[in-house]
């Protein structure tokens, strides 16, 4: 794989993105989730390169070390939205197919119904549709259990929890991954501002940024594993009530939340028949 780390100057932000594959390809734009980085990816571009894809798999801001602002205000869904945008603009991308993990599939999700004219194609990754997410949470208590950990996430100490007794916790969270590729978020996290950065997704998150999110018209996969312990099946199966355009759920079994890593030729199997090669 012929990869190109580079930055990518955009909002007054600087962004480390990893690019690769056929010059000529349909350009890809891979959106990582927390508390991952793009290197989440690692093991799927190979493969959509080698079916004559460009892959640019982008670390968001609180990731990158130039793009970590202090106000917890900068890290508003809307902030993350419009940094992709300006990426593919500084690129010279006018459409892509766009794949999102965790919070990056949360950004896709917005992407394809505020700016659909930019989106190929849209692959969700373990985030449902906003709307189907929030149902889920009015009607099921086991959803809301399942995302109790944000309140824990948001709090002033979620740094000291996550990183204490040799990052414990956060070695916890990545259980279902290798050692080694768990150890590498865990020395990611150690580097000034990462963590900090990643966390305040969640300081900034409320639920009047997605609660208008529209109805998808995009070719749309969402992507759901059934050991997934922040998505439950509702969720999952109401998805499709949100995506006017060709949709499939793409369900896994035996597969935890962390798919990129834990399952990556399915995942790739699942974007290559999104996108169509």
């Amino acid at each position: 794989m012929n990869l190109t780390r580079t930055e990518i100057k955009a909002r007054g932000l600087t962004f480390e993105i990893s690019e690769s594959g056929p010059a000529d390809g349909e350009p890809v734009l891979l959106l990582h989730g927390f508390p991952q980085d793009n290197r989440e990816f690692e093991r799927i571009i190979p493969i959509l390169n080698e079916a004559g894809l460009r892959t640019y798999a982008l670390n968001q801001r609180g990731y990158s070390p130039g793009a970590r602002p202090r106000d917890v205000e900068a890290y508003r869904l809307r902030e993350a939205v419009a940094d992709a945008l300006a990426v593919l603009d500084e690129l010279g991308v006018e459409r892509a197919h766009v794949v999102g993990h965790d919070w990056g599939a949360q950004v896709g999700w917005l992407l394809a119904a505020n700016h659909p004219e930019r989106l190929r194609t849209l692959t969700a990754v373990s985030v449902p549709h906003p709307r189907a997410l929030l149902l889920a949470l009015r009607v099921r208590t086991s959803q809301k259990a399942r995302l109790a950990y944000f309140e824990v996430f948001r709090s002033a100490r979620a740094e000291r929890l996550l990183l204490a007794r040799d990052a414990m916790v956060l070695r916890w969270m990545l259980r279902p991954l290798v050692a080694e590729r768990v150890q590498r978020y865990v020395d990611a996290a150690r580097e000034p501002g990462r963590l900090t950065g990643g966390l305040n997704w969640y300081r900034a998150f409320s639920s009047d940024q997605i609660a208008k999110t529209g109805v998808i018209t995009v070719p749309t996969t969402y992507v759901w594993s059934d050991r997934d312990g922040v998505v439950g099946l509702t969720a999952a199966l109401r998805t499709a009530d949100w995506v006017s355009a060709d949709y499939q759920l793409w369900a896994m079994r035996g597969v935890s939340h962390w798919v990129p890593e834990e399952a990556p030729r399915e995942l790739a199997d699942a974007v290559l028949a999104r996108i169509g090669v």
